[in-house]
């Protein structure tokens, strides 16, 4: 299970992105990037930064440690911006938080050669599965940190939970977005990866994944009123993309193929 932890000191907003999370001192004494619960995109973002990067944990990529983090308003009150005084009043209670990774540097595309083919292939194999649009080169959401790549920012991966449709419409999508990821050119092996990380997923991983997932991120949906049932649509959804995954990797050959 995720460690709950609680935000004992507000340090910074970060101002990126429509978010504005925020870095945080945790009752552990480490420090966190909080993302609230009260941003404009809601707790469905929060959903997607738990399921997507815990995957992406199970598959052994290289993911920051995902918390989360309780959240007293009365942390905001030496924040002198308004918006985001209000921001930490509607995002009281559980939120998700990301390790600070510090002195860490934003990855770009100039920096691809430090990714070999094997990674850069599992990190959009990764992708195309969670369909996470948001790894491109304007926006690589990577931070080179040691030397090493780490994936950050998942909230905009499962974009489908935010159509109001039943999920199962979405299992079997291309993915199409993958052409414009950041590592595609240099992933060479994608079919190789995809038997690899298909061997490290399971209903049992998922499922304890979806278990992560606080119930009051899940309430007030009008598709999944239960949040036991919601939790199952996620896995249920999950677990048949990960049986067709011939769809997306063909996807992502194509779109190689045009690169050439």
């Amino acid at each position: 299970m995720l460690r709950t932890l609680t935000a004992t000191r507000y340090v910074t907003p970060l101002r990126e992105g429509g978010s504005v999370p925020a870095i945080v001192e945790a009752d552990d004494d480490g420090m966190y990037v909080l993302k609230f619960r009260g941003a404009a995109q809601g707790a469905k973002t929060l959903v997607a930064e738990v399921l997507a990067g815990e995957i992406g944990r199970a598959l052994g990529l290289p993911i920051p440690e995902i918390v989360l983090l309780e959240l007293d308003p009365v942390l905001g009150r030496s924040e002198p911006h308004y918006e985001i005084q209000e921001l930490i009043k509607k995002s009281a209670g559980l939120n998700a938080g990301l390790d600070f990774l510090p002195g860490s540097l934003p990855f770009d595309a100039n920096d691809r050669t430090k990714v070999d083919a094997q990674l850069a292939s599992a990190i959009v194999w990764f992708d195309a599965y969670v369909t996470n649009v948001d790894r491109t080169p304007r926006n690589t959401n990577m931070l080179l940190w040691h030397r090493r790549p780490f994936l950050i920012d998942h909230g905009a991966a499962l974009y489908f939970h935010h159509s109001g449709s039943v999920y199962q419409a979405f299992c079997r999508s291309p993915f199409r977005p993958i052409k414009d990821h950041v590592l595609l050119p240099l992933a060479s092996q994608l079919q190789e990866a995809d038997a690899r990380m298909k061997a490290l997923l399971s209903r049992e991983v998922l499922e304890a994944i979806a278990q992560m997932i606080p119930t009051a991120w899940l309430e007030g949906d009008s598709q999944y009123p239960d949040p036991e049932m919601h939790r199952e649509a996620y896995v249920s959804y999950l677990l048949e993309r990960l049986e067709h995954s011939e769809i997306f990797v063909q996807e992502g050959l194509n779109a190689r193929a045009q690169l050439v």
